[in-house]
């Protein structure tokens, strides 16, 4: 298969473009700088002319000349890290043109080149209704009333989702990513966040987060692009935790003192209503479909295990009760 991959040289490229060569197809990717198509060109990639992801004339171009089977879009500008999610919107500027305007030149340029498969990078976890139960599938709601800092971020997630669908394409809704180029990685900024106890455990730390190791979220991506049905997958690990179990686990992996805890009153004047949301409502996700669908395995079924891989330290406890069934009635909130 000839596939053309935007986004190559971000954390998802950088795992996807290897493997995708591995299994025999032919990959051209979009670089942002002569370097970068260099790095790519080593790996056995074809890089496309260099250019601007926003400059629809330039990528259209790039695209229809590779003439590619699928096109696949991993355009991203997502921030190492953040200190507060008070500038949540503010932060993921660039990332929500890419989700939007960004979407919409690929789609177009995917039909021109007339490619058969379009694969988007959407993200699964704090998008998804803070209702019902504390693990969601691809079929629940996302969020009708996110806080305003969160607003635009989600506003761009669902114009990608549905300018994606309405081309008959894939969404890929990735968990957290951890792993080699992510924001959990050794001497990442995430991770000396948490090791200066910068990241905090809000109220009861109910909010559940879905994650995924970067190999195994390429590896569910060269299958969606192999034998995946137009809809939408979550690609998270087994184990969708709470705030309350997974940071002190991180924070034990670096060898750090426990996350500090706070109440969510203060956490709402120190950094704004939505680091309430994110670390005390929010809800993970279900791999199930992605599972049945696309017979993807996570190598790394679970981040107790798969911190400790990426950064030493101690292995998180397992879990001493049955995670509840998604959409069950139960609430971490």
């Amino acid at each position: 298969m000839r596939v053309f991959v935007a986004g190559a040289t971000g954390a998802i490229g950088r795992a996807l473009v290897p493997q995708l060569l591995a299994r025999g197809h032919e990959v051209t990717a979009l670089a942002r700088s002569p370097e970068k198509a260099r790095a790519l060109q080593s790996e056995g990639a074809q890089p496309a002319p260099v250019a601007d992801a926003l400059d629809a004339e330039a990528v259209t171009r790039a695209v229809v000349e590779a003439a590619p089977d699928a096109v696949v879009h991993e355009l991203t500008a997502l921030p190492p890290a953040l200190s507060s999610f008070r500038g949540f919107d503010d932060a993921f500027a660039l990332t929500n043109r890419l989700r939007t305007d960004g979407t919409d030149i690929l789609v177009g340029a995917a039909k021109a080149a007339g490619a058969r498969t379009f694969v988007a990078q959407s993200f699964a976890g704090w998008p998804y209704a803070r209702e019902g139960g504390p693990v969601k599938t691809e079929e629940d709601a996302l969020d009708a009333s996110p806080p305003a800092a969160l607003a635009r971020t989600l506003d761009a997630i669902r114009h990608l989702e549905r300018a994606t669908l309405a081309a008959g394409g894939i969404v890929l809704r990735y968990g957290g990513f951890y792993g080699p180029g992510t924001g959990i990685a050794p001497g990442a900024r995430q991770v000396e966040l948490v090791r200066r106890r910068r990241f905090p455990v809000v109220g009861a730390g109910a909010g559940v987060w879905s994650f995924v190791h970067i190999e195994d979220a390429a590896a569910a991506t060269v299958l969606a692009l192999e034998r995946g049905r137009p809809g939408i997958y979550n690609v998270v690990d087994d184990d969708p935790a709470p705030v309350a179990e997974w940071l002190p686990a991180l924070a034990a992996a670096v060898g750090a003192k426990p996350p500090r805890r706070i109440p969510p009153w203060l956490a709402r004047i120190v950094a704004g209503e939505a680091a309430v949301v994110m670390l005390n409502e929010v809800r993970g996700a279900s791999n199930a479909k992605a599972k049945r669908e696309l017979g993807w395995e996570p190598r790394s079924p679970s981040w107790r295990d798969g911190f400790v891989s990426v950064l030493g330290g101690v292995p998180a406890a397992p879990r001493e009760h049955r995670r509840p069934a998604p959409g069950g009635a139960a609430s971490p909130g």
